[in-house]
């Protein structure tokens, strides 16, 4: 068993609302394991020390957290975005605490030049790096000494505990929740849209079609429970996030939509048909292929339900947090393989 000290997001303030988080996941999943996590967040942690300005605190948090792993002498150091801590001070921990093994994920698109950015930061100093996206873009991150890999977006069922897959009527027929729905606009298809014009486009060719879209004209987007309440009143859940290209990449969106039992569509050049069949999900490589499947769903509740049903099992089975978390920490003592971790790209 490892004790592990895990830094990034975690629900400790009212700042912090995302129960969905990957970094509660992984948590989750290193404890159900067998293994002690000590888990901080290094975004409120610096808030408090700098009366409530992260950046202002930062100093003093970067000398807290190499106390603290001096006390608590983690085997293993997990890092989810932590942006406020400095690579220098991670190199001090590994000094004071030399078999220390680091490991940092990160869950943002690698089309994003200072994400990017942060994830070379810390390069020199940790292990390993995790990220999800497959395939040619992690060779932006690929240099001498530096092992980088694959992660999926786990899914817990604890988390994501939604039976939509059970339901026959649920109050929506399709779901889509998105943040910044202009900024920037989200290629589908090949074509750059505002998701509210996109929207209006699938609505237009679905007469009658209810939609819960959180995010999308003039309504709040949710967090916390109210997320998750939401989660559990469509029977379809649009997966679509800022571009199809990149091989393997997708929000974790997808996670709560397979997990909560919606039927989970997706672009077909996302590369996700390489571990789901069409009995499983639904895959468009157009417009009218994405109307299409709506309707049909729409159309045929028992159908729906099978195929959700059947592609939420998948997912757990794959993407489970048991086992995202078991890959982790093989990854960075023992090695992996696509026997055990049936994914692509692992650590090299």
């Amino acid at each position: 068993m490892v004790r592990i000290v895990h830094i990034g997001y975690a629900p400790v303030s009212l700042k912090s609302l995302n129960q969905h988080a990957t970094g509660i996941k992984l948590c989750n999943g290193f404890i159900r394991n067998g293994h002690q996590v000590l888990a901080l967040s290094d975004r409120d942690l610096a808030r408090s020390f700098g009366f409530g300005h992260r950046r202002l605190g930062r100093i003093r948090f970067n000398k807290m957290i190499r106390d603290y792993c001096r006390a608590h002498k983690p085997e293993l150091m997990v890092l989810g975005h932590a942006d406020m801590l400095d690579a220098t001070t991670i190199a001090a921990i590994r000094e004071d605490l030399p078999g220390l093994r680091v490991v940092q994920w990160n869950v943002d698109p690698l089309f994003e030049p200072d994400n990017i950015r942060r994830i070379k930061g810390k390069q020199g100093v940790v292990d390993l790096t995790l990220v999800t996206t497959a395939g040619a873009s992690m060779e932006k991150l690929r240099r001498t000494g530096a092992r980088v890999g694959f992660m999926p977006n786990p899914v817990d069922h604890s988390i994501e505990r939604g039976r939509v897959d059970e339901m026959q009527n649920p109050p929506f027929d399709l779901f889509y929740a998105c943040g910044n729905p202009d900024r920037p606009k989200r290629v589908v298809c090949g074509h750059p849209w505002n998701m509210e014009e996109f929207m209006r486009d699938v609505v237009a060719r679905q007469p009658g079609l209810s939609t819960l879209t959180p995010g999308l004209f003039g309504q709040p987007l949710l967090t916390g429970a109210a997320y998750q309440e939401a989660l559990e009143q469509a029977g379809i859940g649009l997966n679509i996030s800022r571009r199809a290209d990149d091989f393997l990449y997708s929000s974790d969106r997808l996670a709560h939509l397979t997990g909560n039992g919606m039927l989970a569509i997706i672009e077909r050049t996302t590369g996700y048909s390489r571990f789901f069949g069409d009995d499983e999900m639904g895959f468009f490589s157009s417009l009218d292929e994405l109307a299409e499947l709506i309707a049909r769903y729409r159309a045929d509740p028992a159908a729906r339900m099978r195929v959700a049903g059947a592609g939420r099992r998948r997912y757990a089975d794959l993407f489970n947090e048991r086992r995202v978390a078991a890959y982790i920490l093989d990854a960075a003592f023992n090695g992996t393989n696509e026997t055990t971790y049936p994914w692509p790209d692992h650590p090299a």
